[in-house]
C-alpha cells in the first residue's frame, strides 16, 4: 500500500492533507515536533512520526517505507537547510515522489524573504531528479486569523492592505490539491498557481466577517510602518513583520489579483470563497460566547 510523509503536519495545510489522503484510502504518517498538537488533527488512522527538521535522524526515520512526501515547513532563516536535508534524505531512500508547498512569486532574489527561499528549494528540487510537483498558493485565507482578536474586541481589521483585489485560497483547497499530486504520477513535473474563486478586497473581507460575527466589522488600511510597528509592539520579530509588510505591499501593486483553474482542474470541485471560510471559522470572529466551533 502506497505510503505518504507528511511534513508540517500540524501546520496550516498540513492536517488538511492527511485528512484528505485518508478518506482517498491512501496511508498517511504524520511528521511533527508536537505530539500534543497532533493529537488535535483531524480524523485519525494515520501514523505519527516525532522528530524535527533540524534532526536529521529523524526524517530518515520518518521516511522508513514512505513513497512520496508533501514537504513543508514553516518561514524559518533555516528554511533552505531544512527542506533541501528532506530533499537529500528522499533521493537517498528512493522516495518516488515529492509534493513542495511554495508560494507565489517564488523566485530566487524575489524581494520577500520567504519567496527567495521558496525559490532556491525549487530549484534545488528540480536538481534532485526526484518526480515533483511544486504548489504555490496566493495569500492564504487563514493568515486573517491573526485579526481574529482585533474583529472580536474592537470590530475592526486593520491591515495595510490599501484597495488591493487578492485571490487569496483556503488552505483545504491546497491539500486537496496535494493530496491528488501525491497519488496521480500525471502531474510530475508541473507547478500549479493555487487560487480562491475570485479575488476580493479587505472591504469585502470586513463586509463578510460582518455577517458572521454578528456586528459591523470595519476594514482600516493602516501605513506601512504603523502595520510594521504594531506587529513588533504585538511581540512579532522585526525581520518578520518587515518581510509581511514588503507582502502586502506587493499584493498592492495587484499581483495577486488573477485567480486560476488549478483547484477545479485536479479536484473536480471550485474552491471555497471567503464566506465560506468566514462561516466556517465565525466562532473565532465572535465576542466570546457568542458561538461554538463549527468541524471544518
Amino acid at each position: 500500500m502506497t505510503k505518504i510523509l507528511v511534513t508540517g503536519a500540524t501546520g496550516n495545510v498540513g492536517p488538511h492533507v492527511v485528512r484528505e489522503l485518508l478518506e482517498r484510502g491512501v496511508s498517511a504518517r504524520a511528521f511533527v515536533r508536537d505530539v500534543g498538537k497532533a493529537e488535535k488533527m483531524p480524523g485519525d488512522g494515520f501514523e505519527l512520526a516525532s522528530g524535527n527538521f533540524a534532526d536529521e535522524g529523524s526524517i530518515r526515520a520518518a521516511m522508513e517505507d514512505v513513497d512520496a512526501i508533501f514537504l513543508a515547513c514553516a518561514n524559518d532563516p533555516r528554511q533552505v537547510e531544512y527542506e533541501t536535508r528532506v530533499i537529500d534524505a528522499a533521493q537517498e531512500t528512493g522516495v518516488r515522489r515529492i509534493v513542495k508547498l511554495s508560494a507565489l512569486g517564488a523566485e530566487i532574489g524575489a524581494r520577500v524573504a520567504f519567496w527567495d527561499w521558496h525559490g532556491r528549494i525549487e530549484e534545488y528540487l528540480r536538481a534532485s531528479g526526484i518526480p515533483a510537483v511544486v504548489l504555490r498558493p496566493t495569500f492564504s485565507m487563514t493568515n486573517l486569523l491573526g485579526s481574529a482578536e482585533q474583529v472580536r474586541h474592537a470590530g475592526s481589521l486593520f491591515l495595510p492592505a490599501g484597495g488591493a483585489s487578492i485571490s487569496m485560497v483556503d488552505p483545504r483547497d491546497v491539500a486537496a490539491v496535494a493530496a491528488v499530486a501525491l497519488t496521480e504520477s500525471e502531474h510530475d513535473g508541473k507547478t500549479y498557481a493555487l487560487t480562491g474563486p475570485e479575488a476580493i478586497t479587505l472591504e469585502r473581507v470586513a463586509e463578510e466577517l460582518s455577517a458572521v460575527a454578528g456586528r459591523r466589522v470595519q476594514y482600516v488600511s493602516v501605513p506601512d510602518e504603523a502595520a510594521r510597528g504594531s506587529m513588533i509592539e504585538a511581540g512579532m520579530p522585526e525581520f518578520v513583520a518587515g518581510q509581511i509588510v514588503a507582502v502586502f505591499g506587493i499584493l498592492r501593486s495587484g499581483a495577486q489579483a488573477q485567480t486560476t483553474s488549478a483547484v477545479r482542474d485536479l479536484t473536480g470541485r471550485e474552491p471555497y470563497n471567503f464566506a465560506r471560510f468566514a462561516h466556517d471559522h465565525a466562532w473565532l470572529f465572535q465576542h466570546a460566547g457568542a458561538g461554538e466551533p463549527v468541524e471544518v
